[in-house]
């Protein structure tokens, strides 16, 4: 991978993780409905959430600047290197929501990342059939 290519995947996956914290504190923001789930009155508080619509705005950036990935890169090695967001959102769900983050999630995180950098070192490789 180029360096603009590795610049733009983690650029990538700091918006997938900004969009996802926003998600969480917009949602976590709203006040709770009376009498059970009402779907126009969600509705209705979803669209005056204005973290929610920041983190769409993340996602819409985001969608240009994977776009933009895609047109340097090779999917096969781009998708399994913005699997590091699952280990970012692991993480800001930890330092940023005060989430208490289990030792087996810990784990997991960890085999995702090894398995992205296995990907990122033979990912230009052609394979031998």
């Amino acid at each position: 991978m180029t360096l603009t290519v590795v610049l733009l995947v983690a650029f990538s996956i700091v918006l997938d993780v900004v969009g996802q914290l926003f998600f969480k504190m917009g949602l976590d923001r709203l006040p709770e409905l009376e009498g059970g789930f009402r779907l126009n009155a969600f509705w209705g508080q979803v669209f005056n959430a204005p973290l929610l619509w920041a983190g769409l705005g993340a996602y819409a950036i985001e969608f240009f600047v994977w776009l933009e990935a895609l047109s340097r890169a090779p999917l096969s090695l781009l998708f399994p290197s913005a699997a590091l967001a699952y280990c970012g959102v692991v993480l800001a769900g930890k330092v940023v929501l005060g989430e208490t983050v289990s030792r087996r999630r810990w784990m997991a995180t960890l085999v995702i990342t090894f398995g992205v950098m296995l990907v990122a070192i033979g990912g230009d490789r052609k394979s031998v059939v």
